[in-house]
């Protein structure tokens, strides 16, 4: 039963909901029918300078408890999360579409899953040793940065939310968090959970507003040590030059991806259509690993069309509420827009195998859609649709195979499927991506295993143990003992030739 919602709308900053100085709001859409959900106040550049003024009074302290002392509130975070799964599952699907079921059982979950991992991880935060000095023991540490920008997308907003804000915080950095104008409430949410388990004042906090000026006022910000963002490559760029033309803070980015899938003949066939039209359909295609090209060996093309055909053909679509539907709207009118436009240049550069058009009059859907026999040079296969459209090409040998699939700037996420171990080693190695699933697809994942891209698709890697890298700088430490004998040669161990 779809329950009664309550709205947070304003800043959270200081461990208080308030309004932005300039008293500015924007409306939030639901994508399942374009209305208004409510308006949200926008943090503008003085904003985000008391946010950070805040979240740098508060780093001391916090960077100064134990381990076990920050986990515990990490811990409790994690128990409030399950305890209000149910509404933070509608107000995510109210403004970004993605059905409130698959959100309690895939979105949900993993950000549980998340804060107890860096919960556990807390006394993981370690540097080395060495005793290869005479008269020294040397030791390196890793520290906080002190106040950390965390930027996140729409499409997977709680997760996102946990990927980035659980291993800054366990690793004693304070936090301002803008989410994205189009999925904020979410996240402010889970800022009031954040103050319910305990957390100090000033430690998180949350601006919400648009990519300028509040995402560009956390990018310019001289006291933001370290930004990490997940979003487009352009974005990125941007960010990137923002960050360098300030203060050179850290920066790891998420980015992009135009991920392939490489069927060989001796591969499930079934199973891997089974797991590419899930890969491309949950979230409604906007996933940036999902596998939107699939190089399939000619010798069984028409069979891997003929069953994601059938598959695809059974996808309900309808509105987040309803527990039937599997496909959402995607997040909004701009969005949906893009996705035709280039399925109708894939339909002129290729050939369309199924759906291809709007779904429904009302909201922004997408029906299910299969291109295919679209050449490299079209801006379809190129360019990122984020949306539920699969590009299927064919190939005849391996090399083929290999070169087209590493033949974009994207290396984010790549699938193998095949029943040939030593193929399948093969191409894990040389495919130019951050993962490769050998007979799997995304949304497979592995919380102790690392996450990002190579060349275009980001820098730098979240989850596992690297999520702690990413949130702290490394410091040397060399510790002299014994009498000193005057040498500063002696550490660098010099031999004359």
């Amino acid at each position: 039963m779809k329950m009664a919602l309550n709205y947070e709308t304003k800043l959270f900053i200081n461990n208080e909901f308030v309004a932005g100085t300039a008293g500015r709001q924007f409306p939030v859409y639901n994508p399942a029918n374009d209305e208004t959900v409510c308006n949200v106040h926008e943090a503008l550049e003085e904003d985000v300078d008391r946010a950070v003024d805040a979240a740098h009074g508060a780093f001391s302290s916090w960077s100064s408890l134990s381990a076990n002392e920050r986990a515990g509130y990490l811990t409790r975070l994690a128990q409030l999360i399950s305890r209000d799964a149910q509404e933070l599952a509608e107000l995510e699907a109210q403004t970004m579409g993605k059905p409130v079921e698959l959100l309690k059982k895939m979105d949900i979950p993993a950000a549980i899953g998340v804060f107890n991992y860096y919960a556990g991880c807390a006394y993981h935060v370690l540097g080395e040793s060495s005793l290869n000095s005479a008269n020294f023991l040397n030791i390196s540490v890793r520290q906080p940065y002190g106040v950390v920008g965390l930027i996140i997308p729409w499409n997977a907003s709680m997760i996102m939310f946990a990927f980035k804000v659980a291993p800054a915080l366990v690793c004693g950095n304070t936090v301002v968090l803008k989410p994205s104008e189009k999925a904020p409430l979410s996240s402010l949410k889970l800022a009031a959970l954040v103050k319910e388990a305990g957390f100090p004042p000033g430690v998180f906090n949350v601006v919400n507003g648009f990519g300028t000026p509040t995402g560009s006022a956390m990018a310019l910000h001289p006291k933001i040590r370290k930004i990490s963002f997940t979003g487009s490559v352009a974005t990125g760029k941007a960010i990137s030059k923002m960050a360098a033309d300030s203060n050179l803070k850290n920066v790891s980015l998420e980015l992009g991806g135009k991920s392939p899938a490489i069927i060989f003949p001796d591969a499930d066939i079934a199973a891997a259509a089974r797991f590419t039209h899930y890969s491309i359909n949950h979230n409604s295609g906007q996933h940036c690993q999902a596998n939107s090209r699939v190089l399939v060996h000619e010798s069984v093309a028409s069979q891997f069309l003929q069953e994601l055909k059938a598959l695809m053909s059974q996808v309900r679509l309808g509105g987040p509420s309803d527990p039937r539907t599997f496909q959402g709207p995607q997040s909004d009118r701009k969005q949906m827009d893009h996705i035709l436009r280039l399925i109708d240049v894939g339909k002129r550069d290729g050939t369309l195998v199924h759906g291809g058009k709007r779904y429904g009059e009302k909201g922004n859907y997408v029906e299910p859609t299969i291109l295919a026999n679209v050449p490299q040079t079209s801006e379809a296969y190129k360019e990122e649709i984020f949306g539920p459209v699969v590009i299927v090409n064919t190939f005849k040998d391996e090399n083929e195979a290999l070169t087209e699939a590493n033949g974009t700037e994207f290396g984010l996420f790549s699938s193998v499927y095949t029943n040939d171990f030593e193929r399948a080693v093969r191409f894990a190695k040389r495919l130019e991506s951050g993962a490769v699933g050998i007979n799997c697809s995304v949304p497979v994942r592995a919380i102790d295993m690392p996450l990002g891209g190579w060349k275009q698709s980001g820098t730098g890697r979240e989850l596992a143990l690297h999520g702690l890298n990413l949130y702290t700088e490394l410091k040397t430490i060399f510790l002299k003992y014994g009498q000193d004998n005057n040498s500063l040669a002696l550490h660098w161990h010099c031999r004359e030739a």
